[in-house]
């Protein structure tokens, strides 16, 4: 495949006639398989648990695209779906609240559980998870007489999220920890209290996917291309400082030359957010080309579930995987019926 570049210009962005990654308007006959990449590169430049950067260099947008369509509309987590409500004399209504539960991101790992049939009336080990919130909030009698803050004065006048209770469903005990079916975050704010008041509910979390609801989504996921700078003059003095100011930190540097004049140079086109900033200027914008490489692309992955970063990218080729084998079978299956005939 041959490597195509977007050349940023002040108003617009061209696209160069080589670009055999992004849609074309002039449509070229090709031979199949032709034009398919299959030395593709790939490179970790960032993992952990919460975050993963990774270049892509020689696939096509489209699969890289997939993946990402994938994490946010297919990769299963689980995340509470019903909430009974026994008593809530707290200021936030009955549908904000399970809405807010709703959102909290819980540790269970969705890979051990089943999706809830939709007909499916009971709770069950296998495909549920239960909490519990009872909190009541009262004047806290070790307060001072003259303290005026309300979080002093009561106790539990905030509702977080460790305020829910793991209730193991079944046999659940024998086969998770308590420690791991616990809210991801135990300081999320659900509720504010004054006293006498009092939450009390169960909550009900299912495994669910993106596409059903946004609470669904194991994280984020987004990519760029490769962005390159080359200086078509060079910048010195005022002008090079100028310059650097135009780009994220650690883009462009100035130096010093032996003869003491100090210069712009390309430090790391790699950070570069290509906002197009310097051609507000007309002493340098005539000093720099932009461009990004198409063939090259920077994919990002952010993890807000009980799923690492990188196990939300390995769920999303898996199941890419598995759409793949599907339509497989069915050309294998027209073929065979096809030679019978």
């Amino acid at each position: 495949m041959e490597t195509g570049k977007i050349t940023l210009q002040e108003f617009q962005l061209v696209y160069e006639k080589d670009s055999s990654n992004l849609s074309a308007k002039k449509k070229n006959k090709k031979k199949p398989n032709e034009g398919c990449s299959v030395e593709g590169q790939v490179e970790i430049i960032k993992m952990d648990p919460q975050e993963l950067e990774i270049d892509f260099v020689g696939f096509h947008l489209s699969l890289i695209n997939a993946y990402r369509r994938i994490i946010l509309a297919e990769v299963a987590t689980i995340a509470i779906e019903k909430v009974d409500i026994f008593n809530n004399t707290s200021i936030v209504q009955d549908e904000v609240l399970a809405h807010r539960l709703g959102l909290v991101p819980l540790k269970v790992d969705p890979r051990y559980f089943e999706f809830q049939n939709k007909e499916e009336t009971e709770w069950g080990a296998q495909d549920s998870v239960q909490y519990k919130l009872n909190v009541q909030c009262t004047k806290n009698p070790h307060a001072l007489g003259d303290e005026t803050d309300p979080d002093t004065l009561y106790l539990n006048r905030k509702v977080l999220s460790s305020s829910l209770k793991w209730v193991p469903l079944g046999n659940q005990t024998d086969i998770f920890q308590e420690t791991s079916m616990q809210p991801l975050h135990d300081d999320i704010l659900l509720a504010k209290m004054n006293a006498g008041h009092e939450i009390h509910l169960n909550a009900y979390a299912v495994k669910g996917i993106g596409s059903d609801h946004a609470k669904f989504q194991p994280g984020l996921a987004w990519y760029r291309l490769l962005p390159e700078i080359e200086l078509t003059r060079e910048v010195e003095g005022e002008q090079a400082e100028l310059l650097q100011k135009c780009f994220s930190s650690g883009v462009i540097n100035v130096v010093t030359t032996p003869e003491g004049k100090k210069v712009a140079r390309v430090n790391d086109a790699r950070n570069d957010a290509c906002s197009r900033n310097v051609f507000q200027y007309d002493s340098i914008k005539d000093s720099v080309k932009l461009t990004r490489k198409t063939d090259h692309v920077i994919f990002y992955v952010e993890s807000h579930s009980a799923l690492k970063s990188f196990e939300i990218l390995e769920e999303s080729v898996n199941i890419m995987i598995g759409k793949c084998d599907l339509l497989l079978a069915e050309i294998d299956k027209y073929t065979d019926s096809d030679v019978g005939n």
